[in-house]
């Protein structure tokens, strides 16, 4: 005879045993804060004439952007060393930071890093490992990533399924169905239309597969303002990969994002404010420092 397959158990107080602790996964502890720039001495500040008027542009250009929203650059192009450590010190390195691969052999990369003020990136363009573009760009989010995502787009359809599909794909082909209709009724300045994977029955050949139906673009940003938060652009129109991880790279939450740039990856028109603000006041700084050895001369 054999065994029983269930155990047969007693039930009632007492008769089952029941952990001491609860376990629940572990959520982001850390959270990037502002911290004011360490700026050098004034006399070495009086000698970087080039980067005191680059401070000075970008400051302006957070005001008028903060009013309109229309982004703004700052050339950096050409200034020189000491001009361009006080830029990098002044800026600092923020939460975000993207690149976007060259399209083909030969092509221009793009690195992009959010400086301490958000809403204030550095843009470097590299063609063949030379610099060809340096700049500080004021905005919710440089324009070349947007403008990558959407060079990226390889059709307005999905393509066709094959037959048959891989081994373990269940839901992966309805689930592209919905988000084909959300990228096509998606309009410029509506919410993001987001389907979340991780409440979804989706295994991994489901998952595979769905990346591999939208395919993989050239832009990726990493956010870690609140943990960390990968995002990725899509061969499709207005459609992103947004993944979500906590302090021990564990994945949190799983999504596809319709919308011509996921929120996460933005500053916010009260960010440009307090960054106008700060800078305003490094700026006062700079110019009280320098005051005493301007009336000496």
């Amino acid at each position: 005879m054999k065994d029983f397959p269930i155990p047969v158990v007693a039930f009632g107080p007492g008769s089952q045993v029941e952990d001491e602790t609860l376990e629940y996964m572990d959520m982001p502890k850390g959270m990037d804060t502002y911290r004011p720039p360490v700026l050098p001495e004034p006399e070495a500040i009086a000698e970087r004439a080039g980067a005191h008027r680059a401070l000075r542009e970008t400051l302006a250009a957070l005001g008028a952007t903060r009013a309109d929203g229309l982004p703004r650059r700052v050339s950096l192009l050409g200034f020189g060393a000491a001009d361009l450590a006080l830029v990098n010190q002044v800026m600092g390195e923020g939460e975000v930071g993207a690149r976007v691969t060259p399209a083909a052999e030969g092509g221009a990369e793009l690195r992009v890093q959010e400086s301490v003020f958000a809403g204030v990136w550095r843009v470097m363009r590299l063609q063949g490992g030379a610099l060809v573009e340096d700049y500080l760009e004021v905005g919710p989010v440089p324009s070349a990533l947007r403008e990558a995502a959407m060079e990226d787009v390889a059709a307005r359809r999905l393509p066709p399924l094959p037959a048959p599909l891989p081994e373990g794909v269940m839901n992966a082909p309805m689930l592209l169905n919905e988000i084909e209709d959300h990228w096509h009724d998606w309009k410029p300045g509506q919410a993001p239309r987001v389907v979340n994977l991780t409440l979804l029955p989706m295994g991994v050949p489901d998952i595979s597969f769905l990346d591999h139906q939208l395919g993989t673009g050239r832009v990726l940003i990493l956010s870690r303002g609140y943990g960390n938060c990968r995002i990725t652009n899509t061969r499709m129109p207005q459609c992103w990969r947004v993944v979500y991880y906590n302090s021990q790279d564990t994945v949190i939450l799983n999504t596809v994002e319709v919308i011509d740039m996921p929120e996460v990856a933005c500053a916010a028109r009260e960010d440009l404010e307090d960054s106008h603000e700060r800078l305003a006041e490094v700026l006062q700084w700079v110019d009280g420092a320098l005051a005493p050895q301007e009336a000496a001369a």
